[in-house]
């Protein structure tokens, strides 16, 4: 991983909001947190792993990162470090259970909550070094609409935004969405929906927030924003068992209708950022 230290050129030519996002790279993100975000990538990264991909999550959650309690990780070397300088790039990646990769946060990194010019410059050497390595990078982002957020999401090629049937959880959707759409000119935003009561409520709450969003927002080119819908994820009480536990549902219970229903996830995703060679 030579490469780290070389980060990809920006509009400003030097560093700041890449001319493009780095293909590969899944930026998981939600309006609010608490609907399964995290849950989500960790899972997700397990389905893609077992179909035979690379794959990296980068805890991207640097005020309130909690990966590691997902997976029951104990990091010695984090994030933290590297940005700091006292560990390399390799020395931070670990290998979770699952089969995949990742790179974790550590907690309290409050001096990296806001978007300085210097967390930038992290970011994008971070994100350099890792890309080229794997076939599937996901970011598990923060929650909400924060600079280092959107920062984190602006150098994804596809975002997938994790929402549940709640009227706050799908109105903070709908902010981050709208958001997205206007800061970071994105035409197409995928959506899953977790914790659905009823096979096709997922579904039917995108085509709710497409009708609002053909409504009052527009892309660059004056054309309405796109929503795919990703799939729904069966409310199931296995998820909070294996949650409980601090167990990946993939590995644990992969004949749940949760687990069916991020294996089918995965699935989508592959055919978006990482196909199949033919």
């Amino acid at each position: 991983m030579s490469d780290v230290l070389n980060p990809p050129e920006t509009a400003e030519g030097s560093t700041g909001v890449p001319l493009k996002p780095l293909g590969k790279v899944v930026a998981v993100t939600s309006g609010k947190g608490g609907v399964g975000k995290t849950f989500v990538s960790a899972n997700l990264a397990a389905a893609l792993a077992k179909r035979g991909h690379r794959v990296l999550v980068l805890d991207a959650d640097l005020g309130l990162a909690n990966l590691d309690v997902v997976l029951n990780l104990y990091p010695k070397i984090t994030l933290h470090d590297v940005f700091t300088g006292k560990a390399k790039l390799e020395e931070a990646i670990i290998r979770a259970p699952g089969g995949f990769s990742v790179l974790l946060a550590g907690s309290g990194m409050v001096e990296y909550s806001r978007l300085t010019p210097e967390v930038r410059d992290d970011f994008l050497r971070i994100m350099s070094g890792l890309v080229p390595h794997y076939d599937v990078v996901l970011l598990d982002t923060g929650a909400g609409i924060s600079d280092v957020v959107l920062f984190a999401v602006s150098l994804a090629s596809e975002v997938l935004v994790v929402a549940t049937p709640e009227p706050t959880s799908l109105t903070d959707a709908y902010a981050t969405i709208k958001v997205l759409a206007s800061q970071q000119k994105r035409s197409t935003i995928r959506v899953v929906i977790n914790q659905t009561a009823r096979l096709g409520d997922g579904r039917a709450i995108t085509t709710q927030l497409q009708q609002v969003l053909d409504r009052f927002v527009t892309t660059e080119s004056g054309k309405p924003l796109k929503l795919l819908h990703m799939g729904d994820i069966p409310a199931d009480p296995s998820v909070r068992q294996a949650i409980m536990r601090r167990q990946l549902l993939m590995q644990t219970m992969p004949g749940c209708p949760a687990a069916l229903a991020i294996a089918q996830l995965a699935v989508k995703i592959e055919e978006t950022v990482a196909p199949r060679a033919a």
